[in-house]
């Protein structure tokens, strides 16, 4: 489990590499959820996620022997884009094993950063089968979108920065999906202020983490029938400990309610965030009374949504 002195380091490795992101707030969405909202917005971050955060610092910690071994992971988008470019920046090659059922924008996103795509079923055996022959087949060395320490420091980043400009939020509630940004944000955010709240948003359609919170072991997903792309995979062995530790609670909210969300967010705030971002607000709109009258932190983890094919 990664310590507040790794996640201090890995600031300070990736700090050369990446946006200190804004937070951003509306009188609007404060009145319509009964709190004071503060909103870090990943969108804004170089390859358009939280996720260059966790792949840089990973890379940075590469040797030059296993760079030039290749570089390969499996991702919905983000992670692969955020990858390539952390590899590409040391001269190195990332070979992606993504989704056939993958927006537009995040196959660009990959390829755009230098990334080479190999195609998989949108399924979680399918995924894990292709890589592991790439791994087999080529001696690539795996970067793993999310149960990595490595990952988890860097995406715990986030929570650090939003708590320096911000130290007297009383809560902050994070996407969950493999767990990494949800672990790194509870490493980082428990240590810097003991009493904060930490709480995760996940889809109802892929809410393998919550029923595992509830059973206290890992299940799988019955499904991933949802918006939210970049939520769809499956907790990790490594990030769920962490989660099972310390977060203060999982809330599971439906497609309408994240597709609501996104609209309130894109009308009022003006800003493009793609649904697993929105996934937040969707949560505090539910579950009003857990945050009444607090100030909370949301992490906006993305911004790459396909703007042909918008919910709305």
């Amino acid at each position: 489990m990664p310590t507040i002195q790794d996640i201090e380091n890995a600031y300070e490795r990736i700090r050369p590499f990446i946006h200190r992101t804004s937070v951003l707030t509306n009188a609007s969405l404060n009145e319509s959820s009964g709190a004071e909202l503060f909103f870090k917005c990943e969108n804004f971050q170089k390859a358009g996620s939280f996720k260059i955060r966790g792949a840089t610092n990973t890379v940075l910690q590469l040797t030059q022997k296993e760079l030039d071994c290749g570089i390969a992971t499996a991702s919905s988008g983000n992670h692969g884009a955020a990858l390539s470019m952390a590899v590409r920046n040391r001269g190195g090659k990332t070979k992606v094993v993504m989704p056939n059922n993958t927006p537009k924008i995040k196959v660009d996103n990959v390829e755009r950063n230098g990334g080479e795509i190999i195609w998989c079923e949108p399924a979680q055996k399918s995924r894990e089968l292709v890589l592991k022959e790439l791994l087999a087949e080529t001696g690539a060395v795996l970067v793993h979108p999310y149960n990595d320490d490595r990952i988890i420091a860097g995406q715990g980043t986030a929570a650090l920065e939003l708590l320096e400009d911000y130290p007297d939020l009383d809560t902050i509630v994070s996407p969950v999906s493999g767990g990494g940004l949800l672990s790194g944000t509870l490493c980082s955010s428990k240590e810097m202020k003991k009493e904060i709240l930490v709480y995760g948003a996940e889809p109802a359609e892929a809410d393998d983490a919550y029923r595992s919170l509830q059973l206290g072991e890992i299940q799988v997903n019955q499904t991933t029938n949802t918006i939210c792309d970049g939520l769809r995979a499956q907790i990790g062995s490594v990030t769920f400990p962490i989660i099972k530790e310390k977060v203060d609670g999982i809330i599971i909210v439906t497609e309408n309610e994240i597709i609501n969300s996104m609209r309130m967010i894109w009308e009022r705030m003006k800003i493009i965030i793609e649904p697993s971002s929105t996934i937040t607000l969707a949560a505090i709109l539910k579950r009003k009374e857990l945050f009444k009258g607090q100030k909370v932190g949301l992490i906006l983890s993305g911004g790459n949504v396909d703007l042909t094919k918008l919910p709305f």
